[in-house]
């Protein structure tokens, strides 16, 4: 079973800071399960004094009830202590797990993130490790208090009669082997269900975010028939899981019932021919079931901890993945940020077979106007995320300043740029909060002002409470001009020197685009931007046009210089403004 539980041991070597209170919880438990096996040496003891006809020591009795009480009260003392340590140390692991798995997400290369599916990271970051924290405080109440019992009651045995005890320890390796081979079993189940429980996690996260669009087409009777191929691949997984789980317990109690019924006949054969008194006989058998009561609560539990050794593989193949370099001794990006912009031969593929940019060179001065268009799937996008570093270029360099922008430090190279994308994100709070995500530092009447650029403050004035509104997740609460007006401003208070805009107004009515449009040119002047479009009539005023095809540029240019080549441009434009 142990083999299955290599990553579940990785959880607890990350426990170290705690390895202090776990030496006191273990000494809890040797307290408490020493006092639990004096209790049937008193028991043998009282017997003994009250068996012999009209000769009954009833003081001897009463002191040893005495000392029953006693004991049974110190039992009960040290294994509420131990209990509250374990649950203590388990709930700080969990909590520290879970913090280290969040960092992690958040510092792995967006590429991880965007092959995974976001409702299976977040199964892995909720559901897995709050079952690792089940199998820790299980594991560790178990693991203590069965240890030092099954040592204890086998020095007691030994010391009443040494070939009993021996008869034990014999039968007692066919108990262990039905563990081993059921938890093998059972641990194959367990993966399977868990990554069961992660796939219908995403499929649930999916439709429940993409609500809207799913009743949009009707599609409510195949999501559901989606769902409930799931959920039967589950049920069917976690039958099997269970069913291999149940086995365990009985199989496990059989051995024992074996042993204790071994010891019962030898004991009793050991007391007719003197060996042994009626009480001794007594204890040992106590001491018998004591002795087995450890492996049978361990395969009791056998179900929750192949769970949780299943949940910790998955909760490390996060923790596993490659981080992003380490950056803290890279250079700093140019103070202040002037805004050259160069790609020098880059060639970058989201997958080795599919080569998406080949060789592409741009040389963009501080201050211009860039517009990138071409049809879906050309690299337009790839571009922008070259340019922030969310992925690196497989070949090439890209300079900011002159400085090649892979031998700086990431988050000074991202607070560089200000981006705004045709997705708007939000996040659950206030508007203020949202408004203030890159520029914590903002006064109030900075974060004011660049709602009134975006033209967002008149709408937000409107709202209950106006800019401590709390708004939904992702703004289910906004419109979905009204999320891009709040992404516009953000990008807007944080004043940066390279504005990038992927589709930035195209949820917004053409009146306020007009003059969101006015707000983006005066805010930047001087300022180099990257615009992605796909209206075209949007761009005719840029500096310089780049047409992408292929992951290449084929033209570039101002609108009416392309035009008049009549090239793939004026196709793209004509085919907007074929009526015109």
């Amino acid at each position: 079973m142990m083999k299955n539980a290599s990553s579940f041991m990785r959880v607890i070597r990350r426990m170290r800071p705690y390895y202090g209170l776990l030496l006191l919880s273990l000494l809890f438990a040797v307290i408490s399960v020493s006092l639990t096996l004096l209790i049937p040496v008193l028991v043998g003891s009282a017997i003994d004094n009250i068996i012999a006809e009209g000769n009954v020591n009833f003081a001897e009795v009463a002191k040893t009830i005495a000392l029953i009480g006693a004991s049974l009260l110190g039992v009960s003392v040290f294994q509420w202590l131990m209990t509250q340590l374990i649950n203590t140390i388990s709930f700080r692991a969990v909590r520290d797990l879970r913090r280290d798995i969040f960092r992690k997400i958040n510092s792995v290369p967006l590429s991880y993130i965007d092959s995974n599916p976001h409702g299976d990271l977040i199964s892995r970051v909720i559901n897995d490790i709050d079952a690792v924290g089940d199998g820790l405080t299980q594991i560790f109440l178990q693991l203590f208090s069965g240890v030092v019992t099954i040592i204890g009651t086998l020095i007691f045995m030994v010391s009443i009669d040494a070939w009993i005890a021996l008869a034990v320890v014999v039968l007692t390796p066919l108990s262990l082997f039905a563990a081993t081979f059921i938890g093998r079993l059972m641990h194959r189940r367990f993966t399977e269900q868990q990554l069961l429980n992660g796939e219908i996690s995403a499929y649930v996260n999916e439709h429940v975010g993409n609500q809207q669009l799913v009743k949009a087409f009707s599609y409510e009777d195949e999501a559901c028939e989606g769902f409930d191929r799931l959920n039967k691949k589950l049920f069917v997984s976690g039958f099997k899981a269970q069913f291999a789980g149940a086995l365990a317990n009985p199989t496990t109690r059989f051995v024992n019932a074996m042993v204790y019924a071994a010891v019962g006949i030898f004991g009793a054969i050991s007391a007719i021919s003197g060996g042994l008194t009626v009480g001794q006989l007594s204890a040992f058998l106590t001491y018998a079931n004591q002795y087995t009561k450890p492996f049978n609560e361990v395969t009791g539990v056998l179900t929750q901890l192949q769970t949780a050794f299943a949940a910790s593989d998955r909760v490390f193949e996060v923790l596993d993945a490659q981080s992003e370099p380490d950056d803290s001794r890279a250079n700093s990006a140019p103070e202040p940020c002037k805004g050259n912009v160069k790609f020098d031969d880059i060639s970058f593929s989201y997958t080795p077979d599919k080569p998406l940019i080949k060789n592409f060179s741009l040389d963009v001065k501080s201050g211009s106007h860039v517009a990138i268009v071409g049809p879906t799937g050309c690299g337009k996008t790839t571009l922008i995320n070259l340019l922030m570093r969310f992925y690196e270029v497989n070949s090439g360099r890209i300079f900011l300043d002159g400085e090649d922008i892979s031998l700086m430090k990431r988050d000074e190279l991202r607070s560089c740029f200000g981006m705004v994308l045709q997705d708007s994100k939000l996040f659950s709070g206030t508007i203020m909060e949202n408004l203030r995500y890159g520029a914590e530092n903002a006064t109030d009447e900075q974060v004011i002002a660049a709602a009134k650029s975006a033209h967002a403050h008149s709408f937000i004035r409107r709202m209950p409470q106006d800019y401590n509104t709390v708004i939904g997740e992702e703004g289910s609460n906004l419109s979905v001009g009204q999320r891009q007006l709040l992404c516009i401003a953000r990008a807007m208070l944080t004043n940066p020197s390279v504005l990038i805009l992927d589709e930035a107004t195209s949820s917004i009515d053409t009146l306020t685009e007009i003059r969101v449009q006015k707000a983006f040119a005066e805010m930047m002047k001087g300022k180099t931007s990257f615009v992605v479009a796909h209206r075209l009539s949007t761009i005719k005023d840029s500096d310089v046009i780049l047409v992408m095809r292929d992951g290449n540029i084929v033209e570039q240019g101002r609108h009416d210089e392309l035009l008049e080549k009549g090239g793939f441009y004026a196709e793209l434009y004509n085919s907007q403004f074929a009526k015109a």
